[in-house]
Parts: C-alpha cells; structure tokens; sequence
C-alpha cells in the first residue's frame, strides 16, 4: 500500500528526539517521522496499487492552481485514546494547515476516502509512540509544553509500505 506523506524538517525530528526518554513508557516509539496527507486503498481505486500510474494522477491534482507549498505548523502534543487502527494510544505532535485540509479533501475526492481516518475525521499529526497506558499518555500531553515549529513543504513523498521507503517525489507547485 501507498500513502502521500509532507516530509518533516529535521527541527521537528529533533523535537521527536529530545521527547524520546518521557516515550520510553510507550511499547513502540516511533524512529521515522512523517505526516500522512492520503492513504490509498486499492478498495477504493484500483490505480492505489500502481506507483507509476498513481504518480501520473497525483501530478496534474498537485500542480492545480489551488496547490502550492503548504504552509504547516506544530502546535502541541496530544493523544489518541482509542485509535481507528492499530493499539492505543498514540502520542503525536498535532498539525494545524487550512492548506493541508484542503489538499486531503482534493485528494480524497479524487482517490476515495478510508473511512474513519481520512476526510471529516482526518486529524494531521506526527505520530511519536503507540502503545501502552492512556493514563500515561494523557499525563504526557498535560504537563509537557511544546515550542511550536512552523515550516512549509514544497514537496511531498510517495510512501511504499511494502518496501518500507520513500518511492518517489512530487514538488507542490
């Protein structure tokens, strides 16, 4: 499976860095940083499954004059109590982008929605650590402020799940 990541700047995986020993109660801390724009789901496009067919989608949806750099901007720690998919919680640095909203909601009008996760309840967010305590999760978020870090992405990054790497590139433009 493919999804479309905003690649992060190395001051929020630096943030990610200093918050590692209060993420050591967690049972997975997260290494890799990204923040998913879309996920795609052959259930609901069958191009979801080929690279090169997808990236010759995304290409004109990107370059549409409503696309651009997208400005973002970390705004806090928060957690997911009871995830859609996969164990609970998720401790996660919370995303604040009008753009990045309205880039899903172009993305998912084109490609299908994955319910729970994407359009109306999509929340855009840097997952840190899964797993674990709620309470501990919750006593995180509560007593540790974060210096929020703005930055805005000019490209963006196909993500190949099944090779564990980025497959390709696509500049907002």
């Amino acid at each position: 499976m493919f999804s479309l990541n905003v690649p992060v700047p190395g001051r929020v995986a630096r943030l990610a860095g200093d918050l590692h020993p209060e993420l050591t109660r967690f049972e997975r801390i997260r290494d890799r940083h990204t923040l998913v724009v879309k996920r795609f789901d052959t259930a609901l496009d069958p191009d979801a499954d080929s690279l090169s067919r997808l990236r010759e989608r995304l290409r004109p949806l990107l370059r549409d004059a409503a696309s651009g750099p997208v400005d973002l901007r970390i705004s806090g720690l928060d957690c997911f109590a009871d995830p859609p998919r996969g164990t609970g919680p998720v401790v996660y640095l919370a995303v604040e982008s009008p753009g990045l909203h309205a880039l899903h909601r172009r993305l998912c009008e084109a490609f299908g929605t994955v319910e729970e996760i994407e359009g109306d309840d999509y929340v855009p967010h840097v997952t840190l650590a899964r797993g674990g305590s709620v309470e501990d999760a919750r006593d995180l978020v509560r007593r540790r402020e974060i210096e929020p870090i703005a930055w805005t992405a000019d490209e963006l990054r196909i993500w190949d799940s099944r090779h564990r790497e980025d497959a390709a590139r696509l500049p907002l433009r």
